[in-house]
């Protein structure tokens, strides 16, 4: 490899919510692409530019509460806020994302790091539906399905790496930035719901302003092998929305991740990362408060081509293995991220 992506490399600015992913547009608090793209393609420990783009492809179409699937009878017959004498039957949301990054380390010890995520989202739900619960409610007459494209919210990233001599522990400072269209932007285009606004939550952004700090540790663990480790956290500090009754403030996202890579052949580096996210849930009038928290795990088996000396390709797929969510959410079955970063 190049000087500027070591063969052995480090972790990620970003778990999920964090310099990637386009956080404040999940369909729901705790669910979407959590995988750490610098875990997976190696962390700049030289000078110089980079260009990375990522795609992600995120379908929740599976209807859980706490850690099991559940149905549409007890989102209605047993709602997560009584008082509304029922709840809202979601459907599905699909979800794409593709990512802008360009990064700029003046040395070795230093490292700037700009994302900017388009979002393509779909989607559908049978809208609040009063108990007890027919058949009848969830008939293909009450679906209702909204569109979302456009500009997701940016984040810059600011990482130190000077503190040892092999740069292998860093320490991360950021900001996210409500670039993305936020609260009534979006209105759903067919079923009975037609013309009412998306929730806040599923908008393109969150209309939030946002820090972020974070650590990671990389090393060798063996002639063949390395591993590494970070966390992050953020949370919302200014919103756009912010008159009484009239308010929406995403919750605070703390992520944990760590993986192993296998360096045999530099050429093709196998590897796999575990992902650990949690969300407190969202604040405000505008806010689903019962339904937005929760704990996720998921095991993400992937690697990297090296293309040419400065070109990386990889791919990943994430596959939950625990969930633990508060009220009702859409939670996916899996998720796929593909990625590519040049250096020069």
């Amino acid at each position: 490899m190049s000087s500027r992506f070591q063969p052995w490399p480090c972790v990620a600015l970003a778990v999920g919510l964090i310099g990637v992913k386009p956080d404040g547009a999940w369909a729901c608090a705790t669910c979407g692409c959590t995988l750490s793209s610098d875990g997976a393609m190696g962390y700049a420990v030289g000078s110089g530019w980079r260009i990375s783009f990522e795609y992600d492809y995120i379908n929740q179409d599976e209807l859980r509460s706490g850690t099991q699937t559940t149905t549409a009878a007890a989102v209605v017959n047993d709602p997560s806020n009584p008082a509304l004498g029922g709840g809202e039957i979601e459907n599905s949301t699909l979800n794409r994302y593709l990512t802008i990054g360009i990064g700029y380390s003046p040395s070795a010890d230093w490292n700037l790091d700009l994302r900017v995520p388009y979002v393509e989202r779909n989607h559908t739900t049978f809208g609040q539906q009063q108990s007890p619960y027919t058949a009848a409610e969830t008939a293909p007459d009450q679906l209702s399905g909204a569109h979302v494209s456009g500009l997701g919210d940016a984040r810059f990233i600011v990482s130190y790496q000077g503190l040892l001599p092999e740069h292998e522990f860093g320490l991360q400072w950021g900001i996210k930035l409500p670039t993305g269209s936020f609260g009534t932007k979006v209105n759903f285009n067919s079923g009975p719901n037609a013309g009412t606004p998306l929730d806040d939550s599923l908008q393109a952004g969150s209309g939030s302003t946002d820090l972020i700090v974070g650590a990671y540790y990389h090393r060798p663990v063996s002639l063949n092998f390395s591993a590494f480790v970070n966390g992050q956290f953020q949370v919302a500090v200014l919103s756009e929305q912010r008159q009484p009754g009239n308010d929406f403030r995403p919750g605070n996202t703390s992520t944990l991740s760590f993986g192993l890579r296998y360096e045999a052949d530099p050429r093709w580096v196998p590897q796999l990362q575990v992902n650990l996210f949690h969300r407190d849930g969202d604040l405000g009038a505008l806010a689903d408060t019962t339904d937005t928290a929760g704990t996720v795990a998921y095991l993400s088996p992937g690697g990297t081509i090296r293309v040419l000396d400065s070109m990386h390709l990889y791919g990943f797929v994430q596959l939950p293995v625990y969930s633990n969510l508060n009220g009702y959410q859409l939670f996916p079955h899996w998720t796929a991220s593909v990625g590519l970063s040049y250096a020069f």
